[in-house]
């Protein structure tokens, strides 16, 4: 099991269910592993909102930049490319916002603000990829719907 606990039912759930995606610390480097699942996201039929206040107006993938997570909304998923010193505050945000998942990606684990999340009823997704966890899962080439 996965260090979230969550069960690949749950995963594949989350993916299935969510349409709007706040993407944190988006970058417009295609070496960025944000820029990729970025795309990757797009492709699936996700509607994708980047966040990146030193990049706000510019366009990522067609999609323009908002500076806060605010500006993203209305959102389902907020998925995290920060360091863990920065998911405490994007938790609150995020739970403030209505946001339904957290998606924290590989290797950003901050224990504390996931459990704040679940105590406040998101589904909170830690250290694993939406890029590698929809194959993993067989999910088709597109959201459902």
């Amino acid at each position: 099991m996965s260090i979230d606990g969550l069960s690949d039912d749950t995963v594949r759930q989350v993916l299935s269910e969510t349409r709007r995606i706040a993407l944190v610390g988006a970058s417009a480097n295609p070496a960025r592993p944000s820029n990729g699942v970025m795309r990757f996201l797009l492709q699936r039929g996700f509607e994708v909102t980047p966040v990146n206040p030193g990049l706000a107006g510019q366009a990522i993938h067609g999609r323009t930049v908002v500076a806060s997570l605010e500006d993203a909304g209305p959102l389902d998923m907020v998925d995290v490319f920060r360091a863990r010193q920065h998911v405490g505050p994007l938790m609150d945000e995020a739970i403030r916002l209505g946001a339904k998942t957290v998606w924290l990606q590989l290797g950003v684990i901050n224990p504390p603000a996931a459990e704040a999340g679940r105590a406040a009823g998101l589904t909170v997704v830690v250290d694993r990829c939406p890029a590698i966890e929809w194959p993993r899962l067989g999910m088709p080439s597109r959201i459902p719907g």
